[in-house]
């Protein structure tokens, strides 16, 4: 999961507010009941939606190193590899 889409994030925020305010304004009747969501609700909302439109892979990444890879020019580091792999195998 991405957890990189901050403007996203305020973007929905701010347009969600807008709505909440408009929607308020409609249903001011009586004898009705009512919830109030908690801002952290709120905010968790507006950060679930961001995370599930943004893109899970970076396009542009994977082009390019396709290219470098089709053109030969990609090589790897193999001490890079392996320092990032016993890294994650540390994780476990």
């Amino acid at each position: 999961m991405r957890i990189e889409a901050y403007n996203q994030v305020a973007q929905l925020y701010q347009s969600s507010n807008t709505k909440n305010t408009t929607q308020a304004a409609k249903t001011n009747g009586m004898g009705r009941d009512q919830v109030q969501i908690s801002s952290t609700g709120k905010d968790y909302h507006v950060a679930k939606a961001a995370v599930s439109e943004a893109a899970d892979i970076r396009e542009d990444l994977v082009a390019d190193i396709k290219a470098r890879i089709k053109a030969g020019t990609y090589e790897v580091s193999t001490e890079d590899f392996a320092d990032k792999l016993l890294s994650q195998f540390g994780q476990i």
